[in-house]
C-alpha cells in the first residue's frame, strides 16, 4: 500500500504523476465493499457537478496544475458532461483561472452561476445576494457552455427565514435562473480541509485509504439517496452529485466513476439530470438548507434524511482511524 509523507510530494507535478500512474480504479483496496445494487442499471442515473470554480490552492497540487489533471480524470472516467459552477470574484488579471475555466468548456462541460463571490444567503440581505448573483451572471452569460442555472453557496437557501427564501427564488426566476440544487453530497470539501491540516502539520496519509474513504463515501451517498428519493418520490429522479473543484476531486473522480458503474449506476450529463422533474419541485420546508432530496422529504415528513458522513464528527473519525498514520 502506497503510503507517503505529504512533504515529500512536492512539486505538485510530481505527485500528479505518481497518483495517476498507480491510482487506476482496479487498484482499489480489496477490502472496500459496497452493499449489491438492487435495482436496474437503467433505473439509476446519475451526474457529476463541481462547485467553487476557481478554488485556490488545495491539499497537494498547484492550482493550475489541477484544471488539467481533473480534464483527463473526467475524460478517462467517461464524465462527457458536467457542470462547474463558477465564482467569478475570485478571478483576477494576474492568475490564469480564467483559462482555466475555458478549458473546462472547451471540454465540453458546461458553466453556471454560484454568485461572484460565494456569498451565503443567510448572512446577507437579498438585495445584496442579487446583487453578488448579477455580478456572477455579468461574467457568465458570453461564455461558451454557459447554462442559466444557480447553485447556493453552501447550499443555503435561506434557512430558516422564509420571506428571504421566497424573495431570492422570485429573483432568480426574473433572471431566468433555475436552482442547480444536488441530491448528492458526502463533504468532500471537508476531507480536502483535513487533508490540507495533516499535509501542514506534516502528518503521514495513507494515499489508497484516502482515495477509498473519498470514494466509499460518495458510493453510499449515491445510494442512500436513491433510497431516499424512492421513500420519498416512489422513483428515483436523475441524482447529481456534489462535488468542489479540489485536489481529491482531480486525483479520484475517476476512481469514484468506476466504483458508481460497478454497482449499476449510468452516468448521465448535468443536461439530462436537470430537465428530470424534479427540477420543477420547491420545496416549502422550515428550514431551506441541504439537498433537493432531503427538502422534499422533510417536506412530506420522511425520516432518516441525512447521510451520516456529512457529520463532521464522523468524517473526522474516518478520516483519523484510516488515512491518517504516525
Amino acid at each position: 500500500m502506497l503510503a507517503l509523507s505529504p512533504k515529500l510530494l512536492l512539486p505538485s507535478f510530481l505527485l500528479a504523476i505518481i497518483l495517476f500512474a498507480f491510482w487506476r480504479p482496479e487498484n482499489v483496496a480489496s477490502e472496500t465493499v459496497y452493499p449489491p445494487s438492487v435495482v436496474t442499471a437503467s433505473d439509476k442515473r446519475i451526474a457529476f457537478s463541481f462547485d467553487d470554480a476557481p478554488r485556490g490552492a488545495g491539499a497537494f497540487l498547484e492550482p493550475d496544475t489541477r484544471p488539467g489533471l481533473l480534464i483527463e480524470a473526467l475524460k478517462t472516467a467517461g464524465i462527457e458532461q458536467a457542470v462547474f459552477f463558477i465564482n467569478p470574484g475570485r478571478i483576477t488579471a494576474y492568475d490564469d483561472d480564467a483559462a482555466d475555466i475555458a478549458a473546462y468548456a472547451r471540454a465540453g462541460h458546461v458553466l453556471a452561476n454560484h454568485t461572484a463571490n460565494h456569498s451565503k444567503l443567510s448572512s446577507e440581505t437579498v438585495t445584496a445576494f442579487l446583487a453578488d448573483v448579477d455580478a456572477a451572471e455579468t461574467w457568465l452569460k458570453d461564455k461558451p457552455n454557459y447554462r442559466p442555472w444557480f447553485r447556493f453557496p453552501f447550499l443555503d437557501e435561506g434557512r430558516k427565514n422564509k420571506a428571504k427564501r421566497d424573495a431570492v427564488r422570485a429573483g432568480l426566476k426574473q433572471r431566468g435562473l433555475m436552482n442547480g440544487y444536488v441530491t448528492v453530497d458526502a463533504s468532500d470539501w471537508y476531507l480536502e480541509d483535513m487533508a490540507i491540516s495533516a499535509s501542514k502539520a506534516g502528518k503521514i496519509m495513507d494515499w489508497n485509504a484516502l482515495r477509498d474513504l473519498f470514494v466509499e463515501s460518495y458510493v453510499e451517498s449515491a445510494e442512500f439517496s436513491d433510497d431516499l428519493a424512492r421513500r420519498t418520490l416512489g422513483r428515483s429522479p436523475v441524482q447529481m452529485i456534489l462535488l468542489h473543484e479540489t485536489d481529491l476531486a482531480a486525483m479520484f473522480v475517476d476512481d469514484l466513476a468506476a466504483a458508481l458503474k460497478k454497482q449499476g449506476w449510468i452516468i448521465v450529463s448535468a443536461d439530462e439530470a436537470y430537465r428530470d422533474p424534479i427540477a420543477n419541485m420547491e420545496p416549502d420546508v422550515a428550514f431551506a438548507d441541504g439537498t433537493r432530496t432531503q427538502m422534499l422529504a422533510a417536506e412530506r415528513n420522511i425520516g432518516n434524511r441525512w447521510y451520516k458522513r456529512n457529520d463532521q464528527k464522523v468524517a473526522k473519525k474516518l478520516f483519523a482511524e484510516r488515512v491518517l498514520h504516525d
